[in-house]
């Protein structure tokens, strides 16, 4: 075969279309966050009643987990959707790029925040950012030095909290809930310290692992994907704390209550707004090469981001979804419609 026509049957076999050689599947597949989950259920019930079409198929495994599977390359054994309690890192885009996945659609679909969780006997407690630092962080600074965490009590930390043992239930590492928790929250508490700040400035890699590495000496218990198993906890361990999302929250207050950060409790209107300091943007990634071959993908992406399921007063609002602002909701279902593909991800 000449040396042109072979580079041009190498081109062909590089190219998304040869997807469709690939797709052998008649049904959509998301999976991911554990927070999205709901939401993306209960789009693909609407959906499915709606167009006749055959079930969604949905997993919960984690943001890292699912993205890690998106980006895993293009056909019918890997997802369509990836779902996303936060914004896709540089590091899997890259590895979205080197597997072939080359164009991706990004759509923010609402808000959510990260609460602290406990049984409703317990007594009110109102962090700081900077007493969550020194509560979960591995080591912790101490008279100019980062030392282990000696910290057992949540009363060593502050007089103003509880006298009761440091024991919290959380999402494991590759949650984007667990991701949200380490930057917004313990991350920016280390921040409230001038060295520490010195450090961000000079070696952003370092501070993050100073801040942002949560201690193993069982005080922090990996609760594992299952929002249900940390709520169980809860009502049965007096002392024990969770992190987990508003919308579960939302489900549950008639069995838990949540802490204030920063003197604000989450509420809808401060997390839309950024008041509530652990509130953070819910998305999904979608493969522009996969809209072609699997039926289905593109109306079930349109429904996720429409009026009727995540606007303001939509179906997704009784899940816990809270919605983005219209003008901004109005951009990412334009975006849903015209197929926009991300741009590089910037790192931070």
């Amino acid at each position: 075969m000449p040396l042109l026509s072979l580079c041009v049957a190498a081109l062909i076999a590089m190219s998304p279309l040869s997807a469709s050689a690939q797709m052998q599947r008649d049904y959509v597949w998301a999976a991911g966050s554990s927070t999205v989950f709901p939401f993306a259920t209960r789009v693909a019930e609407y959906y499915m009643r709606k167009y006749g079409t055959k079930a969604p198929k949905i997993e919960s495994l984690g943001t890292g987990g699912g993205i890690k599977l998106f980006c895993s390359g293009l056909g019918g054994s890997t997802p369509d959707v990836a779902n996303a309690s936060r914004p896709m890192k540089p590091s899997e885009y890259e590895m979205c790029q080197k597997n072939g996945v080359g164009e991706i659609i990004e759509l923010q679909i609402g808000y959510d925040g990260v609460v602290i969780a406990m049984n409703k006997q317990n007594p009110d407690y109102d962090f700081r950012l900077d007493m969550l630092y020194l509560a979960l962080s591995k080591d912790v600074l101490r008279y100019g030095a980062f030392d282990p965490n000696p910290y057992v009590r949540w009363s060593q930390i502050s007089a103003g909290l509880p006298d009761r043992k440091i024991l919290v239930y959380g999402p494991p590492s590759t949650s984007g809930t667990r991701d949200a928790f380490v930057e917004l929250g313990m991350e920016s508490g280390g921040a409230a310290y001038p060295l520490l700040r010195d450090i961000k400035t000079r070696n952003e890699k370092r501070f993050k692992q100073l801040t942002g590495s949560i201690r193993e000496d069982g005080r922090y218990v990996n609760a594992g994907e299952n929002d249900n198993a940390t709520l169980s906890v809860l009502t049965k361990t007096p002392d024990s704390l969770g992190v987990f999302g508003y919308s579960f929250y939302e489900e549950n207050k008639d069995k838990v209550k949540v802490a204030k950060i920063d003197g604000v409790m989450p509420t809808p209107a401060d997390i839309a707004s950024g008041r509530y300091p652990l509130a953070r943007s819910l998305f999904i990634y979608v493969k522009k090469a996969h809209l072609s071959f699997v039926p289905g993908l593109e109306g079930y992406m349109n429904e996720f981001v429409s009026d009727a399921a995540a606007g303001k007063g939509g179906y997704l609002k009784g899940r816990g979804l809270i919605a983005l602002d219209d003008k901004l909701h109005d951009q990412v279902k334009l975006a849903a419609r015209t197929q926009v593909v991300m741009s590089p991800p910037d790192a931070h």
